[in-house]
């Protein structure tokens, strides 16, 4: 990506900035909202993959024909763990959870489980260790994910209790690729383009292994929907606004708009799938969402 030139004395680039964190969870909730969606479709999680995948793979072959499949500079074990955790491993496992659970609940358990488990992985094996107002957050997402669950105990059959178990397994991935890309070296570009086409490579030996694909038999408005979420916005359009984002505010900043995606998430699924959402639901969503925004450091003293 182009580095960018700020003009300091400027509000414009912030405002830049925060619009393009705003596009970014929208696109996540909208991804989330989608993909809960083809639980009612023909389309399978191989189906999603591919399109989700595919279309990235193609606009970046530019990027990873230049630095190659495996890159000379970057270890195969850190390439490895960057495609389980954000590309083909995490988007089946995520998507079938997706599949088995509400919106609301996919908006808690994902996305305040993210940055989570991202903090035990870096205090376990990085020795980071989060200040006092991050440890708040982790604990307010905790309580609102402890909600959730004692909400849902009594109330969800097997196939829903196996995404709420799964949902925590795709964000600990998702900690995984964080982790790894960010000692990989790689520009955002070069690490979304490597990720695309390895896991589009991984979806394709899947499809023809299982010969469940069914991509030619749905119809083709469907098939339209899910181009347009899982590959254009959310394969795309979400990588580049995110980056930018991270560009005119910071990461911190820019990471702390995620906190919006819990309840983004809980709202589009009643408006838009015909989810009740109670007094339950909605705490869950807000105080995992306030610890998310907490967890980002955004409030710490000293922050970068």
């Amino acid at each position: 990506m182009v580095a960018l030139t700020l003009d300091r004395g400027s509000a414009a680039p912030a405002v830049a900035g925060y619009a393009g964190a705003f596009i970014t969870v929208m696109i996540w909730a909208t991804w989330i909202l989608a993909t809960r969606h083809t639980a009612a479709t023909a389309l399978g999680t191989i189906d999603l993959g591919l399109i989700r995948y595919g279309i990235p793979a193609l606009v970046l072959a530019p990027v990873w024909l230049k630095t190659g499949l495996i890159p000379k500079t970057l270890p195969r074990g850190l390439l490895a763990m960057m495609v389980a955790g954000s590309g083909a491993v995490f988007f089946q496992v995520a998507a079938f959870a997706i599949h088995a659970t509400p919106a609301v609940s996919v908006g808690v358990l994902l996305g305040g489980s993210m940055p989570l488990a991202t903090a035990l992985i870096g205090v376990a094996f990085f020795g980071e260790r989060p200040d006092r107002m991050r440890l708040v957050g982790f604990g307010a997402i905790i309580i609102g994910v402890t909600i959730l669950l004692v909400r849902s105990l009594g109330a969800s059959d097997g196939s829903a209790w196996t995404g709420y178990m799964l949902l925590p397994a795709a964000a600990t991935l998702w900690a995984i690729y964080t982790h790894a890309f960010r000692r990989s070296g790689l520009s955002a570009v070069e690490g979304s383009a490597l990720i695309a086409v390895w896991s589009f490579l991984i979806h394709l030996v899947l499809a023809a292994v299982s010969g469940t694909s069914t991509l030619m038999s749905v119809p083709l408005g469907e098939v339209g929907l899910q181009v347009l979420s899982q590959g254009v916005l959310s394969g795309l359009a979400a990588t580049l606004a995110y980056g930018f984002a991270v560009r005119r505010l910071g990461g911190t900043q820019a990471a702390a708009f995620t906190a919006l995606t819990p309840v983004l998430a809980m709202f589009g699924g009643a408006a838009l799938l015909g989810e009740t959402i109670g007094p339950f639901e909605i705490a869950a969503a807000v105080v995992t969402s306030a610890g998310v925004a907490l967890s980002t450091g955004i409030l710490s003293p000293k922050q970068a």
